[in-house]
Protein backbone atom coordinates (compact mmCIF):
# COMPACT_ATOMS: atom_id res chain seq x y z
CA UNK A 1 0.00 0.00 0.00
CA UNK A 2 1.14 3.67 -0.71
CA UNK A 3 1.31 6.92 1.12
CA UNK A 4 -1.71 7.98 -0.49
CA UNK A 5 -3.87 4.99 -0.19
CA UNK A 6 -3.50 4.59 3.30
CA UNK A 7 -4.25 8.24 3.86
CA UNK A 8 -7.84 7.52 1.98
CA UNK A 9 -8.63 4.65 4.34
CA UNK A 10 -8.79 7.51 7.45
CA UNK A 11 -10.55 9.88 4.69
CA UNK A 12 -12.77 7.96 3.50
CA UNK A 13 -16.54 8.97 5.44
CA UNK A 14 -17.04 5.08 5.92
CA UNK A 15 -13.56 3.60 6.77
CA UNK A 16 -13.63 6.42 9.47
CA UNK A 17 -17.20 5.91 10.97
CA UNK A 18 -16.06 2.19 11.18
CA UNK A 19 -13.00 3.02 12.84
CA UNK A 20 -14.31 5.19 15.06
CA UNK A 21 -17.45 3.12 15.78
CA UNK A 22 -14.62 -0.12 16.96
CA UNK A 23 -12.18 1.58 18.68
CA UNK A 24 -11.63 0.09 22.11
CA UNK A 25 -15.34 -1.83 21.61
CA UNK A 26 -16.68 -4.98 20.02
CA UNK A 27 -19.41 -4.10 17.57
CA UNK A 28 -21.14 -5.88 14.70
CA UNK A 29 -20.98 -4.50 10.93
CA UNK A 30 -24.95 -4.39 11.55
CA UNK A 31 -24.50 -2.25 14.68
CA UNK A 32 -22.27 0.15 12.80
CA UNK A 33 -24.83 0.16 9.81
CA UNK A 34 -27.52 1.09 11.78
CA UNK A 35 -25.80 3.43 13.94
CA UNK A 36 -24.01 5.32 11.28
CA UNK A 37 -26.15 5.16 8.40
CA UNK A 38 -23.79 2.84 6.21
CA UNK A 39 -25.67 0.61 3.90
CA UNK A 40 -24.56 -2.44 4.94
CA UNK A 41 -23.18 -4.09 1.99
CA UNK A 42 -20.98 -1.25 2.02
CA UNK A 43 -20.62 -1.67 5.67
CA UNK A 44 -18.51 -5.17 4.76
CA UNK A 45 -16.69 -3.90 1.79
CA UNK A 46 -15.22 -1.40 4.17
CA UNK A 47 -15.03 -4.37 6.98
CA UNK A 48 -13.43 -6.25 4.52
CA UNK A 49 -10.90 -3.62 3.12
CA UNK A 50 -10.16 -2.76 6.74
CA UNK A 51 -9.27 -6.08 7.83
CA UNK A 52 -7.10 -6.66 4.83
CA UNK A 53 -4.89 -3.69 6.12
CA UNK A 54 -4.90 -4.93 9.38
CA UNK A 55 -6.62 -1.98 10.91
CA UNK A 56 -9.57 -4.13 12.34
CA UNK A 57 -10.16 -7.40 13.07
CA UNK A 58 -13.16 -10.01 13.83
CA UNK A 59 -12.24 -10.97 17.89
CA UNK A 60 -15.86 -12.56 18.16
CA UNK A 61 -18.39 -14.44 16.81
CA UNK A 62 -21.53 -14.43 18.80
CA UNK A 63 -25.26 -16.57 17.75
CA UNK A 64 -28.11 -13.91 18.03
CA UNK A 65 -31.49 -14.61 19.17
CA UNK A 66 -33.02 -15.64 15.27
CA UNK A 67 -29.59 -18.48 15.74
CA UNK A 68 -27.59 -17.08 13.30
CA UNK A 69 -23.90 -15.86 14.32
CA UNK A 70 -22.56 -12.10 13.55
CA UNK A 71 -18.93 -11.15 13.88
CA UNK A 72 -17.54 -8.13 16.58
CA UNK A 73 -14.95 -5.87 15.09
CA UNK A 74 -12.76 -4.23 17.21
CA UNK A 75 -10.30 -1.48 15.74
CA UNK A 76 -6.16 -2.20 15.76
CA UNK A 77 -5.28 0.94 15.35
CA UNK A 78 -4.15 3.51 18.11
CA UNK A 79 -2.83 6.76 16.21
CA UNK A 80 -2.22 7.83 12.50
CA UNK A 81 -0.51 10.17 11.32
CA UNK A 82 -0.50 11.78 7.89
CA UNK A 83 2.52 14.23 6.61
CA UNK A 84 2.81 16.26 3.44
CA UNK A 85 6.09 17.68 3.49
CA UNK A 86 8.03 18.95 0.56
CA UNK A 87 6.15 17.58 -1.59
CA UNK A 88 5.96 14.07 -0.52
CA UNK A 89 3.13 11.99 1.18
CA UNK A 90 4.25 10.14 4.11
CA UNK A 91 1.29 7.81 6.75
CA UNK A 92 2.20 5.72 9.63
CA UNK A 93 -0.05 3.68 11.69
CA UNK A 94 0.66 2.71 14.83
CA UNK A 95 -1.20 -0.17 16.11
CA UNK A 96 -2.38 -1.02 19.77
CA UNK A 97 -0.18 -3.89 19.56
CA UNK A 98 2.86 -1.59 19.17
CA UNK A 99 3.39 -2.03 15.71
CA UNK A 100 4.40 0.91 13.30
CA UNK A 101 3.89 0.56 9.62
CA UNK A 102 4.79 3.33 7.62
CA UNK A 103 3.54 3.99 4.30
CA UNK A 104 6.12 5.67 1.66
CA UNK A 105 8.86 2.87 1.60
CA UNK A 106 11.97 3.94 3.98
CA UNK A 107 9.69 6.48 5.91
CA UNK A 108 11.38 9.00 2.66
CA UNK A 109 7.94 9.60 1.61
CA UNK A 110 6.94 8.83 -2.13
CA UNK A 111 7.14 11.57 -4.79
CA UNK A 112 3.64 11.85 -6.17
CA UNK A 113 4.81 14.46 -8.85
CA UNK A 114 7.59 13.34 -10.94
CA UNK A 115 9.76 15.89 -12.25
Amino acid sequence: MNPLEASQLLTDEYSAKILLATYKRKISAQEISARYGIPIAACYRKIRILEESGLIQCVDRVLTQKGKRKNLYTSKLKNAYIFFENGRLRARFQLVSGIVKDFGGDWTGADLVRD
